[in-house]
């Protein structure tokens, strides 16, 4: 018999007897709180996707020798879902973020699902903890799916047990004193991924290593900090966010430039969102969208110049961290930002975005309303 696949029409349900109290927007701290339940789905290599179970928010229990524990057998994604103001709650983009999954579950060997499947599941797991979805702009309800192998066993090889969960924390905004700028420390003594390893995917062993960089640039007084591979300084990413660098052109028009996908980033929702959204909405005379390598010394060139006109970081926590200074090697490059929040093109996209998340306007099928 075949293993079988994941399907959400199994799905069991079981709810919490001690419901939690919802706390108010301004008592919401980012990863600190939960909400009453959780969705996990068992997987074996012999039977497949077992019996898909919404339960009262628990704690793990596994033996010492599980796999996950010795060979980061992890991997997760990072969502959202928002109220809108008819008080639906919608998702955004979730097709992207089960493809990756899916694709990182490949590159670690863990098991692949149905993401179509798995975002009904998810549909009704909001369902079920729909009172955490608090109201409000900038206010969202995180959520987290986690693969892990379970295999209890020591020996390097693919596990034939593994669990799948998500679990959510109501989040307030990115930046709770308003829309405010970041100083950026750039990294070349370190790098966060390289040609050919596995920077594109979305694991857990991905994140643990940049820890110490991060550290040290918030003692140099940055927020965050901007990795270098290579010689040649070539910008890969913000921290753990995906970069964009605006610039004005010898011919008179302006350049919205983020490195490619070329194996040593994550392909980003937001910067995918980015691109698309700055392609059809930026003129064509007068912008050109490119993804393409580029150096922190052509950003310290251009500066110079007069040409750099804007920087900003995307990922799903903030959307959008605009840049105004970045530190490299004692150098300091000041971004220009308006009234000490961004620059036009970050408020824009910050903007266009946010509408689409809240159900404001309606783009594409970009937004998805839980049922």
């Amino acid at each position: 018999m075949a293993p079988a696949p994941l399907h959400a029409s199994k799905l069991v349900v079981e709810l919490t007897t001690s419901p939690k109290d919802v706390l108010a927007n301004e008592d919401l701290v980012f990863g600190k709180t939960f909400t009453d339940h959780m969705l996990e789905i068992e997987w074996s290599k012999a039977e497949g996707w077992g019996t898909p179970k919404i339960l009262p928010y628990h704690n793990f229990s596994f033996d010492p020798a599980t796999v996950v524990f010795h060979y980061s057998f992890e991997l997760f994604e990072g969502m959202k879902a928002y109220r809108d103001k008819d008080g639906n709650i919608r998702t955004f983009r979730t097709d992207k973020n089960m493809a990756r999954m899916n694709r990182t579950a490949k590159r670690a060997s863990l098991p692949s699902f149905d993401g179509e499947e798995f975002m009904k599941l998810i549909d009704k797991f909001l369902v079920v903890d729909q009172k955490f979805v608090p109201e409000g702009e900038g206010y969202s309800l995180y959520l987290r799916p986690t693969l892990i192998g379970t295999t209890a066993a020591l020996g390097i090889r693919g596990p034939d047990r593994a669990l799948l969960y998500v679990i959510a924390s109501p989040v307030g905004p990115y930046f709770a004193k308003g829309f405010k700028p970041v100083s950026l420390e750039a990294t070349d003594y370190a790098v966060r991924a390289w040609p050919g390893g596995v920077g594109e995917f979305k694991l857990g062993a991905n994140y643990v290593s940049t820890i110490v960089p991060q550290e040290k640039a918030i003692e140099n007084g940055h927020s965050q900090n901007l990795w270098l591979l290579g010689e040649e300084g070539y910008i890969t990413e913000a921290g753990a966010m995906n970069v964009f660098f605006a610039f004005q052109t010898p011919d008179g028009k302006k350049e919205l430039v983020t490195p490619p996908l070329d194996g040593t980033i994550l392909p980003g929702v937001t910067r995918d969102s980015t691109l698309i959204l700055a392609k059809e909405k930026l003129a064509s005379d007068e912008w050109t969208i490119s993804e393409r390598a580029l150096t922190i010394h052509e950003v310290i060139a251009r500066a110079e110049k007069g040409e750099l006109l804007e920087a900003f970081a995307t990922g799903t926590a903030a959307i959008i961290s605009p840049i105004n200074n970045i530190e490299y090697r004692g150098t300091h490059i000041t971004v220009p930002v308006e009234d000490n929040t961004s620059g036009p093109i970050a408020k824009k996209v910050n903007e266009w975005i946010r509408s689409i998340q809240y159900g404001e306007v309606e783009f594409k099928d970009w937004s998805r309303i839980a049922k």
